[in-house]
């Protein structure tokens, strides 16, 4: 896939606090219209989430920050899931759109899918935003995520410690990317290997098997991982690019009993890949506020309902729509074992189903309250 270029204003607080502000407390459903005392914003808004497959944030998080957004500002609004189904994607926006929606907020399957979605919508006068990844050649109003090609180097350099602190000397290096449809893995991509790729070029790391993983399946990715593993048994690091992917590599490496000795990273701080850090089977992973992001995005939908101009700290580079999208860019946070604690902290996973069973011990060690 053709690289974005993103470009990034500087941000302040104020910018950074009106634009996170989301409110709320109880989490809606797919069919949930907002109610508030206050004046009923105009309009509908409908979101599209791409499946529960690739990652569980899009059901366990996406779905219940932007409902509880919407709710708090009392606007009618519809998240469904396409379930990874390019025919449903473009059944549920249309769908959207007849049954009233003002604003369409997507997280795309492929660009060509999510092109044609927002380009119709824009033909109905429906607003539209792209959330968490950018469709190329799209015509979103806006787009709101993480600075991805940052997610990346962090990656990268967690990679870089991590091999640091066992002494490794010239690892091999596996990178097992996410789906080569989605120009967010992209752009993870083009961040840790600006990283990996002087030190390749220095000898002081081994570049190894690199390969995508279609739709970020973790089957796909353990069967993937066996192989590059068969092929070259020296690999002595993993560049995952999300915790998924990760476990996979870390099963195939359980069965190899090299788990806990080669460093893995990963992506999302979910509640699998943290219990892996705790476990010390995988070193890394990068957190995401993803009520954050969630709260950006409900603030400019909310906004477009009403048919106000949003505030953006940044823009990104759509090279096949040769445009620059106003968006907003948040920034990610690289955990690692003695930082688990902060994810808890911030409220995105809970001590008990973090700190269950086996783990009570290691959260306590981990200094988790």
């Amino acid at each position: 896939m053709r690289k974005g270029i993103l470009t990034t204003a500087a941000v302040s607080a104020a910018l950074l606090a009106g634009l996170t502000a989301c409110g709320g407390s109880n989490g809606g459903n797919a069919s949930d219209s907002g109610k508030s005392t206050a004046a009923k914003p105009k309009g509908k808004i409908g979101v599209i989430l791409p499946d529960s497959k690739s990652s569980p944030r899009w059901e366990t998080a996406d779905r219940k920050y932007l409902g509880e957004a919407f709710k708090a500002a009392g606007i009618a609004y519809d998240i469904q899931n396409a379930q990874n189904n390019k025919t449903t994607f473009q059944t549920i926006a249309d769908q959207m759109i007849t049954n009233g929606a003002t604003v369409l907020m997507i997280v795309n399957l492929d660009s060509g899918t999510g092109k044609a979605v927002l380009d119709k919508a824009k033909s109905q006068g429906v607003a539209t935003i792209d959330y968490d990844r950018l469709t190329l050649g799209g015509s979103a109003q806006y787009y709101v995520s993480f600075d991805n090609t940052a997610v990346g180097k962090l990656q990268g350099e967690g990679l870089a410690k991590c091999l640091a602190d066992n002494k490794v000397s010239k690892p091999v290096i596996a990178e097992l990317n996410g789906s080569p449809t989605d120009n967010n893995a992209t752009l993870f991509k083009s961040g840790y290997d600006s990283v990996l790729k002087p030190k390749y070029d220095s000898k002081e790391f081994v570049k190894g098997p690199d390969q995508s993983v279609p739709d970020w399946d973790p089957a796909q990715a353990n069967t993937i991982f066996e192989q590059m593993l068969t092929s070259n048994n020296k690999i002595a690091g993993v560049l995952a690019a999300n915790d998924d992917l990760g476990n996979a590599a870390i099963s195939v490496l359980k069965k190899n009993k090299l788990n806990g000795k080669v460093p893995v990273t990963g992506q999302d701080a979910g509640v699998a890949g943290l219990q892996n850090i705790l476990a010390g089977d995988q070193c890394m992973t990068v957190y995401k506020a993803i009520k954050q992001e969630a709260g950006a995005a409900a603030r400019l939908a909310v906004g477009l309902a009403n048919g106000q101009k949003g505030e953006t700290n940044g823009t990104v580079r759509d090279p096949q729509g040769n445009r620059d999208v106003p968006s907003v860019l948040l920034q990610p946070k690289s955990i690692f074992k003695d930082s688990v604690k902060d994810v808890v902290a911030d409220g995105y996973v809970t001590k008990d189903k973090l700190c269950a069973g086996q783990f009570a011990a290691k959260c306590t060690e981990a200094g988790i309250q």
